[in-house]
């Protein structure tokens, strides 16, 4: 089989260099996760090194899948990412259940999901429009298994689309203008968190001792402390999650066989880093009893160390934070949707480049679109924990497809080849497939003991399966994908 090269796909220009896809990386993990789940993950553990401990896990997988990807990535360099990945691996089908995952849960809900945190903050500093409960209350809207409120926090929900609406025009302008922004904001974001490990570190308001000392509450045991890790790991994972949004945009790559997989794994190995040192600074400052009760934990913290400016500062940070990623996500994704149309497996319009400024204005449309529809109908949680399981099943398949394209193309050129193959992958599969399996019963119990109102996997499932219909349509209408090959 020939090997796909690299294209220059008509419209689209190779101008992306290290520095801005390391920063796509880098920029793609660190939004709201480290902001919000900290607090969260305490509350289900109740163990300071349990938090660590699945902090540090949940990084060491996903740099396991990072250096997995990164060798599909240096073979297959072309817009559209794991789509086209996909594609080569198991065929038509595959792939387009896959971009259409991307759409309807993936990459929408991240975008959705993202920016509610940059209007939850700024709602902390600047308190934002709301309804009151029994007004919002009345506007619910019952599903099987689910029931939905658009009407609650309408305020944070009418900025977070404003948000998104804002950075999807940026982005109509040119790749550079959006590269630039996100480059800008990776480089604001690491040096506001860095800046607060320093803080923490060094304040008298804190203790080290802090990180072993133990919850009041009792840490789970047994059965009960599985399905708490599986949930804490659901967190973790969310926090690490769009490491693999560089490979969307291999085709405006310079030297993309190369320059991909160096910045994935930099991006990665990053974010680990900065993950592990922003916990233990959070846990520095507040016990793992007072960081269980925090709404918004580096707020929180930064109040004990600085007051009021320091609430305000890591709530402008924050914001900075999501922004950045939100724009990130917003550019990677929006070439998948295009990638898809040009092959005919997607609306049309998704496919239109703009005449003046080369970018895909139309499949960023139907992303904002989308996007809105998933604002106005879930909750931070609810789209987080429904778009990582989505997530997580095709990263298992993407995994394994590193065998599958040993075998179809054992004589093609790997400018980089899996370090620590097969262990690495294999590791990667059995995490993924089990942590899977855990999620679908902790969603099941959640739900029927009523701390829950959705579950989270079933509907990720749901929509997920909707694109079945809609690729059975695309190929009647006799637009089927087109190989691209040297």
């Amino acid at each position: 089989m020939a090997v796909l090269s690299p294209q220059n796909r008509k419209g689209l220009v190779a101008t992306l260099g290290l520095f801005t896809t390391v920063s796509l990386v880098v920029g793609g993990m660190i939004g709201s996760g480290i902001f919000r789940n900290p607090s969260t993950m305490a509350s289900i553990l109740h163990s300071p090194e349990l938090l660590l401990g699945v902090w540090v896990v949940a990084g060491l997988v996903t740099m396991f899948g990072a250096l997995t990807n990164a060798e599909i990535a240096g073979l297959i360099p072309i817009t559209g990412g794991q789509y086209q990945y996909f594609r080569v691996m198991y065929g038509d089908f595959m792939a387009f259940l896959y971009g259409w995952a991307l759409f309807v849960v993936i990459q929408s809900g991240s975008i959705a999901s993202i920016t509610f945190v940059f209007a939850e903050y700024f709602n902390s500093v600047t308190p934002l429009w709301q309804l009151d409960d029994a007004t919002s209350s009345a506007w619910a809207l019952s599903l099987p298994f689910a029931t939905i409120y658009p009407l609650k926090q309408i305020g944070v929900k009418l900025l977070t689309f404003g948000a998104v609406a804002v950075l999807t025009t940026i982005n109509a302008f040119g790749v550079k203008e959006g590269g630039r922004v996100q480059g800008l904001f990776t480089v604001a974001k690491i040096a506001a968190i860095l800046f607060l490990i320093v803080m923490a570190f060094t304040s008298t308001s804190g203790s080290v001792g802090n990180i072993v000392v133990h919850s009041t509450a009792a840490v789970p045991v047994g059965t009960a402390l599985i399905f708490a890790l599986a949930m804490a790991m659901n967190k973790a994972l969310w926090s690490y999650d769009g490491w693999n949004n560089l490979t969307y945009v291999s085709g405006e790559v310079k030297n993309p066989r190369v320059t991909v997989p160096r910045a994935l794994m930099i991006g990665t190995a990053i974010c680990i880093a900065v993950y592990v040192l922003i916990n233990l600074a959070y846990l520095t400052i507040l016990p793992i009893d007072a960081l269980s009760a925090s709404s918004a934990v580096a707020r929180d913290a930064a109040f004990i160390m600085m007051g009021t400016f320091g609430a305000v500062f890591v709530s402008v940070a924050v914001m900075v934070s999501t922004v950045g990623t939100s724009n990130g996500t917003i550019l990677a994704s929006s070439r998948v949707y295009y990638s898809m149309a040009n092959e005919g497996m997607f609306f049309k319009g998704a496919g239109v480049i703009h005449g003046k400024f080369r970018t895909p204005v139309r499949s960023l449309a139907l992303q904002l679109g989308w996007t809105t529809v998933l604002i106005f109908s879930g909750t931070f949680d609810m789209l987080t924990d429904m778009l990582i399981f989505v997530s997580w099943g095709f990263y298992a398949l993407g995994a394994y497809g590193v065998f599958v394209l040993r075998r179809k193309m054992p004589d093609a050129h790997r400018p980089y080849k899996t370090w620590g193959y097969p262990f690495v992958p294999i590791i990667f599969i059995l995490f993924a497939v089990t942590f899977l399996v855990f999620t679908v019963f902790s969603d099941i119990e959640n739900y029927n003991n009523g701390s829950a109102p959705v579950v989270n996997s079933l509907w990720g499932v749901i929509l997920l399966s909707s694109g079945i219909p809609f690729y059975w349509w695309f190929k009647k209408r006799g637009r089927g994908l087109r190989s691209e090959t040297t």
